[in-house]
Parts: C-alpha cells; structure tokens; sequence
C-alpha cells in the first residue's frame, strides 16, 4: 500500500484561491477537465478558467462542483470561503439541542446491538460513544491508555493494548490501515495522514498468507478470558447529512462469528445486569 500520494500533498504549498482548491480535488479523484466539466454540465473552457483564477464561479457553481467531487462538507467550506461566500453547513456538538434526536438515535442503535459491542467514533476515529459491552473487553488494558476520548485505532495498534490480545494482528491491523488509507485519500485530512503514519511505525508482523476462500470477512480475532472470540464488523453513517459533525460520524458494530463468541457474549451480558 502506497502513501506517497497523501503524505506529498501535505508538503505542497497550500491553496491560495477557490480554482486551487477546485483543481486539488479534481486531481485527487483522477478526473479531467473533461470529464468534470461534463459532470457538472459545464464547459471545460469555463472550468479551466475557474480553475486559473481567471473566473469567479458563482456560490452554486462551487457547491456543484463540490458535490460531483464528493468533496467533504468540511472542505465543501473551505471552498465557499476561498470563493468568497459564507459557509453553507453547520457543524454542531452531539449536545447541541439541535442533533438531540440524532443522539437518541445513536443511543438506541447502540443499545439494541447489544449483547455485542458497538460504537461511535468520529472523523479521527476518537471514541464519542460505546455500549456497555466495549469496555468489559478492555478489561486489564492501562487506564492510561484510556483516557476519553481515546482513539480507537492507536488503542487497535498498541503493543499493551489490543494489539498483544489479537490473534490473526497481520491481518487485522492490515485491514485496518488499508481502512485508513482510503479516508486519507478521499478526505486528504492531515491528522488521519499523520495518524496513519504513526500507525504504520508500530511493530505489526506482514500478512503471512492471503485469506481463505472460505471466509467472508476479515475477522477481528481476540483473546478473552482464555478463549478466542471472533467478530466481523459493520459500519453505518448517516446517510443525507448536511452537519459536518453528523457527516463524519460513523458506528461501528461488531457481529459474533462463531457460536462460541455468540454465547460469551450472551453470559457477559447477563453479567452486568
């Protein structure tokens, strides 16, 4: 897996007028003028003068431009105020009155997982919720280590935390970083570029074999209690947000992949009532 790409444009100088802005995405998704000029049905002469500076597109011409990108809302910003307009989305804390049913969502989607483990990270994969049957599996892991909101990936990474319990770690922490390298890609986020390559410097052995043709997913495989549960995992995001905060959550929910890891799930819960 190539980083090069994310880890140059962190060293470029940074975009000093919208056309700038315009043109770095673009490229980032490998499109002509061309090609995105025929997207947002416009000419490639107009573009190619946006792009230059030497026209000024107007508020909805950027907001297109920006959605046939799939640029982040967060950098769908950054545009509007490069071109010299106000921003056009919101981003709001979990508490704000205003996402108060979001949060209930949230809530009953991670209660109702249970008795499996779910939760909700945010845009940096910093822990914003979890149910009540996450931390039952981190037991014994530094308090250090745990400190809130901490980061669901470094603690993954961590050779005193998840790291020394996961059974197939190649695998795993692989998967995990091609994860990673695809939100640096299309986000082109600096901290999720530096947090992948700070990631990429722990000691994860390199995938021995590729995986069986009997398997579906990549499994997370963990020891617990002296026994080996397995999980696969979903992802859900929400599907039309027009908050940055609610764009860049995502939950994260965790299946049993065997009986036996169906069942300890079953008694660990019984455990806490």
């Amino acid at each position: 897996m190539n980083a090069q790409p994310a880890t140059a444009r962190t060293e470029r100088t940074q975009p000093v007028h919208v056309g700038d802005h315009l043109r770095e995405w673009r490229q980032r998704r490998h499109l002509s003028q061309l090609d995105l000029a025929g997207d947002a049905e416009i000419s490639a002469r107009h573009l190619s003068f946006v792009e230059t500076g030497r026209a000024a597109p107007s508020r909805d011409m950027v907001l297109k431009l920006a959605e046939r990108l799939d640029v982040p809302l967060r950098e769908r910003n950054v545009l509007l105020v490069a071109a010299g307009f106000a921003p056009a989305f919101p981003q709001r804390s979990l508490d704000d009155p205003a996402l108060k049913s979001v949060r209930a969502a949230i809530d009953l989607v991670l209660k109702a997982h249970e008795p499996n483990p779910a939760l909700a990270v945010d845009r940096h994969w910093n822990l914003v919720s979890a149910n009540r049957m996450v931390m039952p599996l981190l037991d014994g892991i530094p308090e250090r280590l745990l400190g809130q909101p901490f980061n669901v990936l470094r603690l993954s990474f961590h050779p005193e935390a998840l790291a020394a319990r996961t059974v197939n770690l190649a695998e795993w922490c692989g998967h995990l970083l091609e994860r990673l390298h695809r939100q640096c890609e299309t986000t082109a986020d600096p901290e999720l570029i530096k947090l992948y390559h700070d990631l990429k410097a722990y000691p994860i052995p390199a995938r021995s074999a590729p995986l069986s043709a009997d398997n579906v997913a990549i499994p997370f495989k963990m020891r617990h209690d002296g026994v080996v549960l397995s999980f696969f995992s979903t992802t859900m995001v929400f599907g039309t947000p027009v908050d940055i905060t609610l764009s860049e959550l995502a939950l994260e929910t965790f299946f049993p992949a065997d009986d036996l890891t169906a069942e300890r799930m079953r008694k660990m819960a019984a455990s806490l009532k």
